[in-house]
């Protein structure tokens, strides 16, 4: 690709994102009276009523915040500060710390439960909020999560990050993050986004004992997480990681393969850097396994050889910063140019041009996914919006 594509690439990636992604978010999204609205379903109907979920609410904080850093837009940081406000007073727990699961339309408590992978996106809101405002009490509210999370869910003994707890911080039985999850208590997805939210709270505070864990958990990642013959990653784990699946996640490959290159960047040691970008490149070419002709990431393999053939929003959006990493830091030719064609498929077959937002998915018949959510506990301007804002910044350094 040229370098005079690569900019209009750039330049329309961030049109889309002030004109199609936060805005929606922004007119439909946000309730005066407080935070965001739970749903909108895939015919763009509110349901004012819907709970909240505390990954939602914090993926907005992080969109919101990194968009204004982007753009200098006040807009995007008066609706990040109104998510902050909102997370702050529902689902910051006085009591015991850490974070509720998911309120009422009401801000009342309906799930308590502790869970690892929520508090590690409120670190990743935060820390982002922080770096955008200067608000130091944000910083102060990550940094307690933090030390929360190091506390209560790091395996001294076996190595990584337990999933859940009571709101009390004791062992519960059902550890799972959502219905469709195994019932297992170390999981790749929490893992990874974990790593997630360390690197950000280390860009903004580089405190040491958070450089030892993230340096650990970028090595237990590769070590324990990744199957070293395939380059996939397992999903579901024992106590002595030992795997309890069979399947793969093409998506969480391809995310994987920059996030934990991104982890390695963020610490500033070369050598490390190195060792990782290896890693990782085989990651992303195992991932790779589910790309399509036309640009497109189906979602996963089963254990029994056969495939999802659903085009997930978040898979495609993951799959285009995947392929932009292997060709600005592996140094491989082309890739540039398939990120761009993932880009036309998304353009073209996820995007509601009509509405706003993109749509959950294409089926299998080719279909546009009318049964899930435009917005909600799961669908967030975090993997879009993400993508678009990680694009520009690879597309125009």
């Amino acid at each position: 690709m040229t370098e005079t594509k690569r900019h209009k690439m750039a330049k329309e990636m961030e049109a889309h994102l002030k004109q199609n992604i936060l805005p929606y978010w922004i007119n439909k999204m946000t309730d005066p009276a407080g935070g965001y609205y739970g749903r909108r379903d895939a015919d763009d109907t509110l349901h004012a009523d819907a709970p909240r979920g505390a990954i939602m609410n914090a993926r907005i904080l992080w969109t919101m915040s990194a968009a204004y850093r982007l753009t200098g837009d006040q807009n995007y940081l008066q609706a990040a500060s109104h998510a902050y406000d909102y997370i702050v007073r529902r689902f910051i727990d006085p009591e015991f710390g850490g974070v509720f699961q998911a309120v009422d339309s009401k801000g009342i408590p309906l799930d308590t439960k502790k869970q690892f992978y929520a508090l590690a996106f409120m670190i990743y809101g935060l820390s982002e909020y922080h770096r955008a405002s200067g608000d130091q009490s944000a910083l102060n509210e990550a940094i307690a999560l933090f030390r929360l999370i190091e506390k209560h869910s790091r395996d001294r003994e076996k190595g990584g990050y337990f999933e859940a707890m009571t709101r009390d911080w004791k062992p519960v039985d059902d550890m799972r993050l959502s219905e469709k999850d195994a019932n297992s208590c170390k999981t790749m997805n929490t893992h990874l986004h974990i790593l997630e939210a360390y690197s950000a709270l280390y860009r903004v505070w580089p405190d040491e004992t958070l450089r030892e864990a993230l340096t650990s958990l970028i090595v237990l990642t590769l070590n324990k997480i990744v199957d070293s013959k395939s380059g996939h990653l397992g999903l579901f784990f024992d106590r002595d990681w030992n795997r309890e699946d069979g399947d793969i996640s093409y998506g969480h490959d391809i995310e994987a393969s920059w996030l934990l290159l991104e982890a390695a960047q963020t610490l500033g040691d070369t050598a490390f850097f190195d060792v990782v970008k290896t890693a990782t490149g085989k990651i992303a070419d195992a991932a790779l396994e589910g790309r399509c002709f036309d640009g497109s990431m189906i979602y996963e393999r089963h254990r029994s050889g056969s495939y999802d053939n659903e085009k997930h929003w978040w898979v495609q959006a993951e799959n285009v910063v995947g392929q932009l990493y292997l060709w600005k830091f592996h140094g491989l030719e082309g890739f540039d140019d398939k990120a761009l064609q993932t880009w036309e498929y998304i353009k073209e077959k996820i995007v509601d041009n009509q509405n706003g937002e993109w749509y959950w998915s294409r089926l299998s018949d080719g279909s546009v996914n009318l049964k899930e959510d435009k917005a909600g506990y799961w669908k967030c301007p975090y993997h879009n919006g993400r993508m678009v804002m990680e694009s520009i910044r690879i597309l125009q350094n």
